[in-house]
């Protein structure tokens, strides 16, 4: 009898271990020779199964089984039996499979097929019993039992299923990125219809981010093709697809294919027949399907309520209760994802003894927030982003590391293409890689310029944060900041341009000019995009303050203008103006100096803080006396008779704006003069002089007209309405006319706050005529307007309807 060599006994087991059965004769017999799970042999063994292409592992089992035959007696013709029957299989003798010739080995006893393999008289006879039906296959991985119910996507991959119609099988990619719960969702799914595919469902990971790389498809087909009772697999990939559909025709069978990285690698694994399901788990949006009629569903993260509902769960209700706004706060660092929220579970989990307040304190004292999602030492979050990262292309990584230093959450396609120094249309192949790998999510047009905008994940944008510090140069962060910051600069400046055409413009300093910015074409658009953008804007202004860009500092503040004039947000307003008044002093811009003093004057009055305002209008027309500027001075003489006719002090107003009406009159600056002019009808009507009102702002009004100063001029044309109410006069009709018209034109320039002021004014005209039911809803719709925009107007407001008997102030 031939000798069992180490090269043949090799050879033998890079074989059998891709055949199930006879890997399986021989892992019993390993079972029983060794000693424990440690020893040399089920090492050996495992070493073998896990690298089954390594000729390497299978002369290391060979050798440690050759050593175990030459250390115990009677193992040897084991060996032999089975190194036989596995010769058998191959060659085909006595027309059996390896199935047919199995054996199981106990002891010294041989059941199934036995071969006597020591001396053989006469012939040699072989029982073999028909291989056993394989069971039906129930491969799904288990839903954890505190999975939270996510009923919507529930329902919306059932809806996909029952719509479904055709000869082919139902293929539904469910996307979205890592740590979202992709795989628990289609888990839920499928188990919830284990009635409707009573042939099996099955479960294949591709590994598409593992380290070890992407499984291949042909090696998946062939685990597959045996789940369902095949004994011998053809070699080709394209032999055993065709295997696979055969085999699947008439069956109905569930297919989960997780952690899919292509189409391509998924297609082959298409059942045939139309009364399968598959379902492909992945972090790419793998649209290549929708050629083989795959249906999408998207999964996003949790909300808050489902992020504490599974945190109260993992950790016990009765913890989550006695401290629920700690719980939350957690629920809140996690950012809805449900690794994340799982991670930190599993951490207060360990301490019960620990308040949550402490973890809480714990994970937000991290140098780095992703550092708070490590467990028993492992990066788990950061790894698996890690993982879609690798698979990024290097120009796709690139932008992915320099979106996440954006100082914004959400932006637009032109102002990442400037940040990133691409074009427009290459930055827009590269939004589309990184929203086909799951790590940006577009939210659909601007709505005001119709551009794509898009967002990174709170804990996804950390990560690019993270790889950007560990990848880019030094100055390659602060680079891309200051790019988007110019474009922002240079798009507010386009947008006040056509918001307020007669402004003086004052100087840009861009260290990147922009190559593009939003294109308005009217001044609504302008508008409403200022409008939106109004507190990324201002979040511009904080980083410009903090990074020591003084020149761009103040020059935001002042692109903003329109904004803060017409939505009124007064904290900001204030805060902006001495951010960039101290920017503009150090960068030693005049200009800046005294624009950011008269503007912040404004916001300072506005904002109900005289005293301040007073302050810094004087400091403004010091300046600008000092340097010779008149329209500043003017500028400055306008805004301390603002602050004085605030304080009720009419003769002092008056005075310091016909000063200021003077000097613009002199310098043609028609603009100014109208507003000067606006201010004295408004001081005339406040102090009883209706028809001198009525002159003042009849002429302001066409003025600022004139110039195209819409806002301003219905501000002009309000007051108007107002003077015609006046008691001496009682134009009533035509002051609800005037009034009325006022209120459409601020609603055409999206200025609530004035929206709010010309319905208290229509109050009080209805008041003065006797139609006391019109004042209260008036006086109610101009209540509701200012509390969201203008506490101080709405307290004051409030005040006056408590005197006349209409509401309390604490209403």
């Amino acid at each position: 009898m031939r000798s069992i060599t180490v090269s043949r006994l090799a050879t033998a087991l890079t074989g059998a271990v891709r055949e199930p059965l006879l890997w399986s004769g021989l892992s019993e017999i390993v079972s029983g020779m060794a000693e424990a799970p440690e020893d040399d042999l089920p090492r050996a063994m495992v070493a073998a199964e896990m690298e089954p292409d390594s000729r390497q592992n299978a002369i290391a089992f060979a050798e440690a089984l050759l050593a175990q035959a030459e250390a115990r007696s009677g193992f040897l013709p084991v060996l032999r039996v089975w190194l036989l029957q596995y010769e058998r299989f191959v060659s085909g003798m006595g027309g059996g499979s390896a199935s047919e010739s199995s054996n199981a080995v106990e002891s010294t006893q041989l059941s199934g097929t036995v071969i006597q393999a020591r001396e053989i008289h006469g012939n040699v006879q072989v029982q073999t019993e028909p291989p056993p039906r394989p069971p039906v296959p129930h491969q799904l991985l288990p839903v954890p039992a505190d999975f939270v119910d996510r009923q919507d996507d529930l329902t919306a991959l059932e809806r996909i299923r029952t719509e479904h119609r055709g000869d082919s099988a139902l293929i539904v990619a469910v996307t979205g990125p890592a740590g979202v719960g992709k795989t628990v969702l289609v888990s839920r799914w499928l188990k919830l219809l284990t009635p409707a595919f009573p042939d099996g469902q099955l479960y294949a990971d591709m590994t598409g981010y593992s380290l070890s790389g992407a499984q291949r498809p042909s090696d998946v087909l062939d685990r597959l093709l045996r789940a369902l009772g095949c004994r011998q697999v053809p070699a080709e990939l394209a032999e055993k697809a065709a295997l696979w559909r055969s085999l699947t025709a008439g069956r109905q069978v569930a297919l989960m294919v997780d952690n899919a990285l292509s189409a391509a690698q998924v297609r082959p694994l298409l059942p045939g027949g139309g009364s399968s399901l598959v379902a492909v788990v992945s972090r790419r949006r793998l649209m290549g399907l929708g050629i083989d009629g795959a249906a999408f569903h998207t999964l996003d993260v949790l909300g808050a309520e489902e992020s504490v509902e599974l945190l109260s769960r993992r950790i016990g209700n009765q913890r989550a209760r006695d401290e629920p706004s700690s719980v939350r706060q957690v629920a809140v660092l996690c950012a809805g994802l449900p690794l994340a929220v799982c991670v930190a579970a599993a951490r207060m989990a360990a301490r019960p003894q620990q308040s949550v307040a402490a973890v809480v304190g714990a994970m937000t004292e991290k140098t780095r927030p992703l550092e708070a999602f490590r467990l028993d030492g492992d990066r788990v979050v950061e790894a698996a982003l890690d993982e879609s990262y690798r698979a990024l292309e290097p120009e796709v990584a690139r932008v992915y590391r320099q979106l996440g230093v954006l100082p914004v959450d959400v932006f637009c396609l032109h102002a990442s293409a400037a940040a990133c120094a691409t074009d427009v249309s290459s930055m827009g192949d590269l939004v589309e890689e990184l929203i086909e790998a799951s790590l940006l999510e577009e939210l659909g047009p601007h709505p005001a310029t119709g551009q794509p905008r898009y967002r990174l994940h709170d804990l996804i944008r950390l990560h690019a944060a993270h790889r950007a510090a560990q990848e880019e140069p030094d100055t390659a962060s602060v680079d891309t900041e200051r790019r988007f910051v110019d474009w922002y600069l240079a798009t507010a400046t386009a947008a006040r341009t056509l918001l307020s055409p007669s402004h003086r413009r004052l100087r840009r300093d861009y260290a990147f000019p922009p190559p593009a910015t939003s294109d308005f074409r009217e001044a609504e658009t302008a508008w409403d995009w200022m409008h939106s953008e109004g507190p990324h804007l201002m979040q511009l202004v904080r980083l410009a303050a903090e990074r020591g860009w003084d020149a761009v500092c103040w020059q935001l503040v002042d692109s903003m203008q329109p904004w803060f004039l017409r939505a009124r947000p007064y904290d900001l307003w204030v805060e902006s103006h001495q951010l960039g008044l101290a920017a503009a002093r150090r960068a030693g811009h005049s200009e800046g100096v005294s624009r950011m003093l008269t503007t912040g004057g404004s916001g300072m009055y506005n904002a109900g803080r005289l005293d301040d305002a007073l302050d810094w209008f004087t400091q403004a027309l010091r300046d600008a006396r000092e340097r010779g500027d008149r329209r500043a001075e003017a500028q400055a003489l306008h805004g301390l008779g603002q602050t004085h006719r605030l304080a009720d002090r009419l003769q002092q107003a008056a005075a310091l704006f016909t000063e200021a009406l003077d000097i613009r009159s002199d310098i043609g600056y028609r603009r100014g003069a109208a507003l000067s002019r606006l201010c004295l009808g408004d001081v005339a009507l406040a102090a009883d002089r209706p028809d001198e009102a009525r002159l003042c702002l009849a002429r302001a009004r066409a003025e600022l007209l004139a110039v195209q100063d819409r806002y301003d001029a219905a501000r002009a044309l309000a007051f108007l309405g107002r003077a015609h109410a006046h008691p001496s006069l009682r134009g009533y009709a035509e002051a609800v006319r005037l009034l009325s018209t006022a209120l459409g034109e601020f609603r055409s320039a999206g200025s609530v706050h004035w929206q709010a002021r010309v319905l208290e004014m229509l109050g009080e005209t209805a008041q003065e005529q006797g139609a006391l039911e019109t004042a209260r809803r008036r006086f109610a719709d101009s209540l509701a307007l200012y509390e969201p925009v203008s506490p101080v107007d709405a307290r004051r407001l409030k005040e006056h309807l408590h005197k006349i008997g209409w509401g309390s102030p604490r209403e």
